[in-house]
């Protein structure tokens, strides 16, 4: 019996965001900032609150620490309404700090909190894999799920970030899901070669690179072996943070995947997403509806002309 169109696994937290003139450390050793401000945040975060914007059926399931982050984040999905479920974290709920410089570009100190081998309990989330359409994993925590998603016919997805193509905890996340998303910041000069390989080596039938200002590229079985590039969307409202830009891409492009969409339009509705998303400060605190996405994929279809 399905009742979610998409359950979310992990990738919930906490963004303190610190905005800074550039990404670059001043001379001396204090400088004023704007106000720092707390998010509610991460990668599983966005992509449960983007599908939920768009009208998906959407379950999010995470590890959270009895804290002051977990109670922000609980109040957060109760505010809007996004089905939720955890289980308890036993080192505190994961959080950030990241710098966003005056042209919204960002960088992250990470602390995923959880300890290094921990697995998430089989009992807390494989029992919810059944009830949905298709599962995106968030977190390398959960290996179980693909047996289980495998075994019932549903689809998978997955985010491996800035991940270099080689180092271990990636790989059994991006060769075990249909769709793999990726950013290519750690490798720029050969992101195309990741592609590959993963197309080449693991399950996915899609794989999808974010560039940031440079666009996106997506590789699939269906359209050849040509890596196909697009151009980012032009942004319609003033660019002020990309917290959450790659999530809100994914998010979009998967809105119109899991209908059967064309890439080239999967790519337009990433591309709208991921510039609204750069329009507001923080990290995922306005997602797109789907009607916002679809005028604003209608008013940018001009000028979205793949390379």
């Amino acid at each position: 019996m399905v009742d979610f169109d998409v359950l979310v696994l992990g990738g919930a937290g906490i963004d303190t965001i610190v905005r800074v003139p550039e990404l670059a450390l001043p001379a001396g050793d204090n400088l004023p900032v704007p106000p720092i401000r707390d998010y509610v945040a991460h990668s599983g975060n966005g992509v449960a609150l983007g599908f939920h914007a768009l009208g998906l059926r959407t379950r999010f399931a995470d590890l959270l620490g009895e804290d002051e982050q977990g109670a922000l984040i609980r109040a957060r999905y109760s505010a809007v309404g996004l089905d939720f479920v955890s289980a308890p974290a036993p080192n505190g709920t994961p959080r950030s700090v990241n710098l966003v410089d005056a042209a919204g570009r960002r960088f992250s100190f990470f602390d995923g909190r959880h300890p290094d081998g921990y697995l998430f309990p089989e009992d807390f989330y494989l029992p919810l894999v059944e009830r949905a359409a298709h599962v995106h994993v968030a977190t390398q925590r959960t290996p179980a799920v693909w047996a289980a998603a495998r075994e019932l016919g549903i689809s998978t997805s997955t985010d491996v970030h800035a991940w270099d193509g080689e180092a271990d905890w990636a790989w059994p996340m991006a060769s075990e899901a249909d769709l793999v998303f990726l950013s290519s910041a750690a490798v720029p000069d050969r992101i195309d070669d990741v592609m590959r390989r993963i197309l080449a080596e693991g399950r996915a039938s899609v794989v999808v690179a974010t560039e940031g200002e440079a666009g996106s590229r997506v590789l699939a079985e269906c359209s050849g072996p040509s890596v196909l590039r697009f151009p980012v969307a032009r942004p319609e409202r003033p660019v002020v943070d990309s917290n959450g830009a790659g999530d809100a891409y994914s998010t979009a492009f998967m809105s119109r995947w899991l209908r059967g969409r064309p890439l080239p339009e999967c790519a337009l509705a990433g591309a709208v997403s991921g510039a609204f998303a750069c329009g507001a400060p923080g990290t995922h605190e306005e997602c797109i509806t789907e009607a916002e996405l679809a005028a604003a994929m209608q008013r940018a279809g001009a000028h979205f002309i793949p390379a």
